[in-house]
């Protein structure tokens, strides 16, 4: 064990001098950032000729009519809009999917974890440099979202603020649980601390588990999942006992709670526990949306996750792929339902399913469903951050808030695409990207 530790700290110590660039401290000096307009997420509606005035990490002033520091470094980015860095409630920092599922499985078995954190950080850094800037990370092997995101906040790599959960919690052989592969082979049986329990007692520990070695947040697995190879997607793989010792046990915690959950009778029973938020939903039907609306609970659709395996579906083996292709057909009416229904719904993707960085494809993806441009802006922003509770700091574009700012080419409410080209981006007043800036200015 005191190798393994050791190892991966010598692996993010290399990517901090090898891959890394040493992140400065935010300016001293005034900064101002100018577009023709700004989405800040307290409305509908756009800010014309907008400027943001950042001293240090926060934001004292944003409008049309705000003044000008004298001595502030003024960034003017034309004809360009102006938001809040955007947040993924549902992300894999740690790992990601290719087009060989059968190969990914070997290598992923091979890999030791300080190749996969090396890995991770090249996957945080696609992910802010697409306007990300905060991100809810629902699971990890090996504790790589831990690591990776000590490191973010210690300055070693690049990415996002990271909020994650460590082990996901559930029952032996649901979708917690590690694939079938026979004892004999001498793949050992999973317990508590790596978050498979049995029991409301277990249960409990295994959240105490995921606290002890750094979660934000509680994730845990009512029903089956899709890419997993064993368990039905949409079944109770918990008992309502067991699912309340985990609510109860995380609340008690001050930590929120996070059910991936395809099933309709599993958000129910999740629901009934008093969970923050349902994550996937495919299957979730009317009444139980309204249900959800009633005691505020948020849903995190995923719709990207659904689109990615879609699209190649064949290539992955045949119970995945029947589980996959069923709740690909079911998730559209839901999501569409839980719009109609007033249900409060946080921007996710479950990007590590999808490729890294293609997150702000999910925008498109939620108003072709029938959301709003910007009520899907603010889904990756205020809504978000309310779900996390960091809307205190994070999720809109006003005094005293952290400076996370993005900027897209164009008009976002008149083609949601233009989230998907993100081209400046601002992290606590700290400039990451600048893609319109002067050559000496980079």
């Amino acid at each position: 064990m005191r190798k393994f530790i050791l190892s991966f700290i010598q692996a993010f110590i290399l990517v901090a001098t090898v891959t890394a660039q040493t992140q400065p401290p935010a300016s001293t000096r005034p900064i101002v950032v100018r577009a023709a307009r700004m989405f800040d997420a307290t409305s509908d509606t756009l800010v014309r000729n907008a400027a943001i005035v950042i001293q240090g990490n926060r934001i004292t002033a944003a409008g049309t009519t705000v003044a000008i520091p004298p001595e502030a470094q003024v960034i003017d980015l034309g004809d360009a809009t102006l938001l809040p860095g955007f947040i993924d409630a549902h992300t894999h920092l740690s790992g990601e999917s290719g087009d060989n599922w059968y190969q990914e499985y070997f290598q992923n078995l091979m890999r030791q974890p300080t190749e996969q954190a090396l890995l991770a950080s090249t996957y945080a850094r696609k992910t802010i440099e697409a306007g990300f800037t905060t991100v809810r990370d629902l699971g990890s092997a090996d504790y790589i979202d831990v690591g990776l995101r000590n490191a973010i906040n210690s300055g070693w790599i690049e990415g996002p603020r990271m909020l994650v959960a460590v082990h996901a919690i559930g029952g032996t052989a649901g979708h917690a649980d590690a694939d079938p592969i026979p004892p004999a082979r001498g793949i050992a049986q999973q317990g508590p601390i790596s978050g498979v329990c049995n029991g409301a007692a277990e249960c409990r520990a295994a959240v105490r588990y995921q606290i002890k070695y750094g979660a934000d947040v509680i994730k845990f697995m009512p029903s089956g999942g899709v890419l997993s190879l064993s368990d039905p997607v949409d079944a109770p793989e918990l008992s309502q006992e067991e699912m309340n010792a985990i609510v109860e046990e995380a609340h008690h915690w001050g930590r929120k709670v996070a059910a991936h959950c395809h099933g309709d009778t599993a958000a129910r029973m999740a629901v009934q526990a008093g969970v923050d938020s349902i994550e996937h939903g495919s299957f979730i039907k009317p009444e139980t949306l309204v249900l959800m609306k009633e005691h505020g609970v948020y849903l995190v659709p995923t719709l990207l996750a659904g689109a990615w395996i879609g699209a190649k579906i064949d290539k992955f083996p045949p119970s995945i792929a029947a589980k996959g292709k069923a709740a690909l057909a079911a998730r559209s009416d839901m999501f569409r339902s839980a719009v109609k229904a007033g249900v409060k719904i946080a921007f996710g993707t479950d990007s590590g399913v999808s490729v890294h960085g293609l997150n702000a494809r999910e925008f498109a993806l939620m108003t072709s469903l029938g959301m709003s441009p910007a009520g899907a802006l603010r889904a990756g922003t205020t809504v978000a951050a309310a779900l996390l509770g960091i809307d205190d700091r994070l999720g809109t574009i006003a005094v005293g808030k952290l400076a996370d700012i993005v900027a897209v080419p164009g008009n976002p409410l008149d083609d949601i695409a233009t989230t998907e080209h993100v081209f400046f981006v601002m992290k606590e007043g700290r400039i990451v990207k600048n893609d319109r800036a002067p050559k000496s200015e980079k």
